[in-house]
C-alpha cells in the first residue's frame, strides 16, 4: 500500500502562481505512474496532468503550457507547478497512484489518494 500526503495550494490572484506537492510513502516501488486531479464545484473528479515511472508527461489540454508536473525520486515527491492561473482552475486537486498503464484513465482507475488540497483563483 502507498500513502500520499499533500502540501500546498492555496488563495491566489488570477496570473499568479502555486505548486502542489504530494509525499508518497508505503510500497512506492510498486508505483507505475502518479497523477493530479482536480474536482470543481458541481464536476466530476478530472485528469490534470501525470507522469510515470519512465518519465513520460501526460497533461489535459486545458492546462498545457501553464502546469509541469515533476519529480524528486530522492524524496519520493512529485510536484505539480502551476502558473498563470485561471479561475477556472478553482477546485480540489488530488494527487493519486496507478500501478498499470495507461495513465489517461477515470479516477476510478487510481490506485491510493492524497487528502486533497484546495486552490483558489479570484478573479
Amino acid at each position: 500500500q502507498v500513502q500520499l500526503v499533500q502540501s500546498g495550494g492555496g488563495l491566489v490572484q488570477s496570473g499568479g502562481s502555486l505548486r502542489l506537492s504530494c509525499t508518497a510513502s508505503g510500497s512506492v516501488s510498486t508505483i507505475y505512474a502518479m497523477a493530479w486531479y482536480r474536482q470543481r464545484p458541481g464536476k466530476q473528479r478530472e485528469l490534470v496532468a501525470a507522469l510515470t515511472r519512465t518519465g513520460r508527461t501526460y497533461y489535459t489540454d486545458s492546462v498545457k503550457g501553464r502546469f509541469t508536473i515533476s519529480r524528486d525520486n530522492a524524496k519520493i515527491t512529485v510536484y505539480m507547478q502551476m502558473n498563470s492561473l485561471k479561475p477556472e482552475d478553482t477546485a480540489v486537486y488530488y494527487c493519486a497512484d496507478r500501478r498499470d498503464p495507461p495513465v489517461v484513465a477515470t479516477f476510478r482507475d487510481y490506485t491510493d489518494w492524497g487528502q486533497g488540497t484546495q486552490v483558489t483563483v479570484s478573479s
